[in-house]
């Protein structure tokens, strides 16, 4: 390790526009180091990061005291400077692989521009590059997976393969601006164990998070932003168990882990309890029985990603449905949905056939006289609404076919706003003019435009902040407790599921493997791959410790089939 690799940064202001994002920051990083950026949305992590690698992006204004790396002026480097110091000595990590990888090239030749551009071994040398890089950030089939597109791989892989990137030249700084965000948890351990590899060979890691678990198994320093501004600073251990600032304490009392259920996440949600009426004898709204489905697969081999999936969701209920990516969750959240015939089984929503394989397949008008008794809420809103569109238009939409007059569409967008507690000025917005937070509301508001007996949620704050999750969890809670609403919960983050859920199935190469109440299934888990997820889940300092089980045997690659694009095809 060389004491030249320090990343020193004294003073470090950024400014759009006259406006100030970050003001007075300060840090050193050491070699064979991690510290940890958290804060909520708009605290100013992300622009820090990106001013540390020279983009900071049109009309930043970067001034500081000092920002050197390895005891060069990053604040005197023209942009040819920069393309020099990317990715040979600072390797950075985007937050979204699916957006941050080009769509139209495999992931292979991704990683390879890197070797490339700077001019790294011959072709044969390269070509063997990309699939050892693969092979270490656990990639199975790495020559297979080095020649498909992003949107052929699941979420984990992805990232597996953005991070590869990052690590080609075996740069001395590596920043990951939230890796494991919306990772399910054995995927997400597999990437924390390639951030601790990069600790373990002397080099520093600068990581964004907002998931604190994380950041207390790989951090040993944290510095906590708000509004741009540090309130707090310290080694892991004493910030994440002895906060001396209220709004860490508010973070860390926000993680839903540590919560019952029924109780409030945040404090800006109210003080008053969460009643609420479930009751495990209420009425059957949605019953699966048998479900199985087959896709063919990117290598054209056929799967059955789901087999024999059966379930029922009471009135008044949350039905929580966990499992790694490419279990079959989303497929069989679709085919709940009635957007996806399966192959074998059927669905019945309020006691009639609603998803029926083979010859009695169900004909969509048939179905569309319930449609409004079902609804869905999406993990990125905003890929789901008209970009074009201002909320109320997207709020009329949904009122207009849930049969809404349009002489009564007004005050009823108005009620809406109000049940999701936005001011009805929103109604006037565009979806890119809303924060993350703003936008999940909106598309809650949306779901229980038409009334709806039953909501579909597929990981609808997996990309929250902490703090913002829990606004929208409890929010959610509120809208059941008085609707009676039904959810369909889809989530990687075990904490959520326990804090949300009635019962929980665990899914596992398309099949449930365990199903059992909440507590029974987190205290007292009987299947060996519960275990296994459990186990995975990373812990905040004094949460408990960690499940001890031995490894389960490698995953089949075939089952590493991406469910997530399969919500476009039917929108």
């Amino acid at each position: 390790m060389s004491a030249a690799k320090q990343l020193i940064v004294e003073g470090l202001s950024i400014e759009f526009a006259g406006q100030s994002v970050v003001r007075n920051l300060s840090f050193t990083l050491e070699p064979g180091k991690t510290l940890a950026l958290v804060g909520e949305s708009g605290s100013g992590k992300s622009v820090t990061a990106r001013s540390l690698i020279g983009l900071a992006g049109e009309g930043a204004r970067v001034t500081a005291r000092r920002l050197s790396y390895a005891g060069q002026d990053l604040l005197s480097l023209s942009e040819r400077d920069w393309r020099d110091l990317r990715g040979k000595d600072i390797g950075f990590v985007l937050q979204d692989a699916l957006v941050s990888l080009d769509p139209l090239r495999p992931v292979g030749k991704e990683i390879l521009e890197v070797l490339e551009t700077h001019r790294w071994g011959d072709r044969v040398s390269c070509a063997e590059r990309v699939i050892e890089l693969l092979e270490t950030v656990g990639v199975p089939e790495p020559q297979l997976r080095a020649r498909q597109r992003p949107d052929q791989l699941s979420g984990g892989l992805r990232q597996r393969a953005l991070i590869a990137s990052a690590l080609a030249l075996n740069p001395g700084l590596v920043i990951a601006d939230e890796p494991t965000t919306a990772l399910d948890a054995t995927v997400q351990a597999q990437i924390l164990e390639v951030l601790q590899q990069i600790k373990a060979r002397g080099d520093s890691l600068l990581i964004i998070s907002h998931d604190l678990a994380v950041v207390a198994q790989l951090a040993d320093e944290v510095l906590v932003l708000r509004h741009g501004d540090v309130v707090e600073q310290g080694p892991t251990d004493q910030v994440l168990r002895h906060p001396r600032h209220a709004y860490t304490r508010s973070l860390l009392d926000a993680v839903p882990a540590e919560h019952a259920r029924g109780t409030r996440l945040s404090p800006d949600s109210g003080s008053e309890p969460l009643t609420r009426l479930s009751r495990p004898d209420a009425p059957v709204l949605l019953k699966a029985s048998g479900l199985g489905k087959r896709y063919i697969g990117p290598d054209q081999q056929v799967r059955q990603v789901v087999n024999g999936v059966s379930f029922e969701l009471r009135a008044g209920r949350t039905l929580g449905i966990v499992g790694e990516s490419g279990s079959g969750k989303t497929t069989v959240a679709r085919i709940a949905l009635g957007l996806l015939e399966p192959d074998a089984g059927a669905v019945q929503f309020l006691d009639i056939p609603w998803s029926v394989a083979g010859k009695g397949r169900i004909e969509e008008r048939t179905r569309r006289l319930h449609r409004r008794d079902i609804s869905v809420i999406y993990q990125d809103p905003l890929s789901s609404f008209d970009p074009r569109w201002s909320v109320g238009q997207i709020l009329a939409d949904a009122l207009d076919v849930a049969g809404v007059p349009f002489d009564q569409q007004r005050p009823r967008i108005a009620q809406l706003l109000h049940q999701v507690r936005l001011p009805v000025e929103v109604s006037t917005r565009r979806p890119l003019q809303l924060s993350g937070g703003q936008r999940q509301r909106v598309a809650i508001a949306r779901a229980i435009a038409s009334n709806p007996k039953v909501i579909i949620c597929d990981e609808p704050v997996s990309a929250l902040d902490v703090s913002v999750q829990a606004q929208v969890l409890d929010l959610l809670a509120e809208l059941q407790a008085s609707l009676g609403l039904a959810y369909l919960f889809i989530s990687h983050d075990l904490g959520v599921i326990r804090h949300v859920s009635d019962d929980v199935l665990v899914m596992r190469h398309g099949q449930v493997v365990e199903s059992a109440p909440v507590d029974t299934l987190f205290d007292h888990p009987q299947h060996e791959y519960t275990r296994r997820l459990l186990g995975a889940v990373p812990r905040l300092p004094g949460a408990g410790n960690t499940l001890v089980v031995p490894p389960l045997e490698p995953e089949n690659p075939a089952w590493l089939f991406d469910e997530s694009r399969l919500w476009k095809i039917a929108i």
